[in-house]
């Protein structure tokens, strides 16, 4: 072999090897596989009752469909669901304007799951499907539902169905493959 092959093969390589990270990457977003669990705020820190922080007013206030854009309500809701607190998440939720939105229906799923009404959840993580059948995140908490219900085989489906749409290196198929493995998970 010549040497300029040698460099234009290692070119070649880490071209493509640079394209799957940033194709892995892109898919991951696209999936929004947002796993970090949400910093606390002052939402969870200081109100109470279910009032969410006001950055503007600097205080706490009721959440309000006219306060709040969507993607406000959403993270306010994700931080009530980390906290337990699933009825405030609900409450929060309801108020998005785009009640078809997958992150929407994803969490008024989570949250009334953990509440403990499972076929509502389970309702919920359906619509987020039909909006989106992309969504790993809403999968992998769908999956989880079905091993709580004990319902392996379609908890398996949904954890092909998230590595065969790009997931396999999320922590959507992650948790999801801990959950059959007998692990407590979301």
């Amino acid at each position: 072999m010549t040497s300029s092959f040698r460099q234009l093969s290692r070119l070649s390589l880490a071209a493509g090897f640079a394209f799957g990270i940033a194709t892995a990457a892109f898919a991951v977003g696209d999936n929004n596989d947002d796993t970090n669990p949400p910093p606390k705020t002052q939402t969870t820190k200081t109100c109470t009752g279910g009032k969410v922080w006001d950055k503007a007013k600097k205080e706490c206030v009721n959440p309000k469909k006219s306060s709040f854009n969507d993607d406000d309500l959403y993270k306010f809701a994700r931080e009530f669901a980390y906290a337990g607190q699933y009825d405030n998440a609900i409450t929060v939720l309801n108020l998005a304007r785009n009640q078809n939105d997958p992150r929407i229906l994803n969490y008024l799923g989570y949250a009334n799951r953990k509440a403990g009404r499972m076929e509502l959840g389970m309702s919920y993580y359906r619509k987020a499907l039909q909006a989106d059948e992309n969504y790993i995140l809403a999968r992998s908490y769908m999956g989880m539902a079905l091993v709580e219900q004990g319902d392996i085989q379609g908890a398996r489906v949904q954890l092909v169905e998230i590595r065969d749409r790009g997931g396999e290196g999320t922590w959507a198929y992650r948790a999801l493959l801990q959950s059959l493995n007998g692990y407590k998970t979301y």
